[in-house]
């Protein structure tokens, strides 16, 4: 499948999906920082998957990748927390996680495949 806009990206589109999830599953927070914290590192992955997909170079993509590699690393380290502070349901946490895990995996393939693209592109 040839990747024509950021919304063709799988890795995006599951990071929307985590954004649902964990946005519903904070409505009743009380503690504001914690879940805006949340909310934004959540957003960051699919923004920055964005951004960098329409900077228009790989190298500019890769870096907006690994960024949004490390919102989700963010992401993961806050659901643990939240599992913690009994913020978020049992069944939303393994969701939200499985989600996120499968999201850092597909930026890291993305990333690798860039990297090999460049390779062969510099000769």
């Amino acid at each position: 499948m040839t990747i024509k806009t950021f919304e063709d990206i799988i890795a995006w589109q599951k990071s929307r999906e985590l954004f649902l999830i964990i946005n519903k599953s904070l409505t009743n927070c009380k503690n504001y920082s914690y879940k805006d914290q949340l909310l934004r590192a959540t957003l960051s992955i699919s923004n920055n998957i964005a951004e960098g997909f329409d900077r228009g170079s790989n190298k500019e993509l890769r870096q907006f990748l690994v960024i949004s590699r490390g919102s989700a690393a963010e992401v993961r380290s806050m659901l643990l927390i939240a599992e913690d502070l009994k913020l978020i349901s049992p069944e939303n946490l393994q969701n939200s996680m499985i989600l996120v895990k499968d999201i850092s995996r597909l930026l890291t393939g993305f990333i690798k495949s860039i990297n090999g693209q460049q390779k062969t592109d510099n000769g």
